[in-house]
């Protein structure tokens, strides 16, 4: 089995400095001379393809990751990808939409604590996501504290347990204990898919809180935002009355700005028909996102929009009626 692990920076990778904030600048790429048992799972070659701290990830590098994967997907069995934790959520949502066809396992893996500290975590993420890239189990994942979590169901859940990660929504793909166990819920290969690196990066996510005035968001329609993500309360419940959010929805139907809604629980999904505010905004245009996690609501949308060849909308509305990659429960 022939594995890449690619490298793009993060906690794992960073050298502790005492009295210094960890830093991603000086990340090398020789985890192999560090960690001589992974030569043991496959044939691993790697590629330093950026040294950041997963806080200055940008879309760019989404495209550019999915890009490298995509063009040397014949040459491998398997992906490996380091990376930060802070966005790592992001980063395989988004893999996840601009890589429809797999056949073969892209797994991202971290560390809270860099590999050269005593207690450092990254040594059995990194053995289990180089074990798990051979199984061929054919999604974007998060391979993280001995569990493999789909990548578009994933969400950071704690800063400072060794436990990071989790998938309310969707249970573990894989469990790393003293053997290996496969859920029933993983997908099916499909075959590769042409690459279009095409997504639109002017789109915002707004957390709804009470007290959130409404003209903030009429300014960042003027500022020509092209899609908005509203993380709203319980099932997509958002002001009505008081600084209601629905004239803002109206807005930006009326521009052909898609509005969608998550909601800010860990658990649970969207039913824009269960409360009277959830309603109005319905009925105002606003899309409901079912059980999404705002990160992948966040990326799908940012995909979707920059590959509308007409209404904006109506490609959002279509997209968010569709399961593209394991990432929603379709009633």
């Amino acid at each position: 089995m022939r594995l890449l692990m690619i490298h793009t920076g993060g906690t794992l990778l960073m050298r502790p400095r005492a009295g210094a904030a960890l830093s991603a600048d000086e990340v090398t790429q020789d985890l192999l001379g560090e960690l001589p048992v992974l030569k043991q799972i496959a044939q691993i070659e790697t590629q330093l393809l950026y040294r950041l701290d997963s806080a200055d990830m940008q879309p760019e590098q989404w495209v550019e990751i999915a890009r490298v994967v995509h063009e040397r997907m014949e040459e491998y069995d398997g992906f490996v990808i380091v990376h930060g934790t802070d966005t790592m959520a992001y980063t395989a949502s988004a893999l996840a939409f601009l890589l429809p066809g797999l056949d073969r396992s892209v797994v991202l893996t971290g560390a809270q604590r860099p590999l050269g500290e005593v207690r450092s975590d990254g040594r059995a993420n990194l053995v289990d996501a180089c074990q798990v890239a051979t199984m061929r189990i054919p999604e974007v994942t998060v391979a993280f504290s001995s569990r493999l979590f789909r990548g578009c169901r994933v969400t950071k859940m704690d800063a400072w347990s060794m436990n990071a990660f989790g998938s309310p929504s969707c249970a573990p793909l894989v469990e790393l204990g003293l053997g290996v166990q496969i859920a029933p819920h993983v997908r099916k290969a499909q075959p590769k898919a042409p690459f279009d690196p095409r997504l639109e990066a002017r789109v915002l996510a707004v957390r709804v809180f009470p007290g959130l005035d409404p003209k903030l968001l009429q300014g960042a329609l003027a500022a020509g935002v092209r899609g908005i993500v509203v993380e709203a309360f319980g099932a997509g419940n958002v002001p009505r009355l008081e600084r209601s959010l629905i004239p803002v929805i109206e807005s930006a139907r009326a521009i052909d700005v898609p509005v969608v809604v998550v909601s800010q629980c860990p658990r649970g999904a969207v039913d824009l028909g269960a409360y009277e505010g959830g309603a109005a905004a319905r009925a105002s245009g606003a899309i409901g996102a079912s059980d999404m996690t705002a990160e992948a609501a966040l990326t799908k949308l940012m995909v979707a929009l920059g590959r509308a060849e007409e209404g904006r909308v109506a490609a959002a509305r279509a997209a968010f009626c569709a399961d593209w990659a394991g990432e929603v429960t379709i009633a």
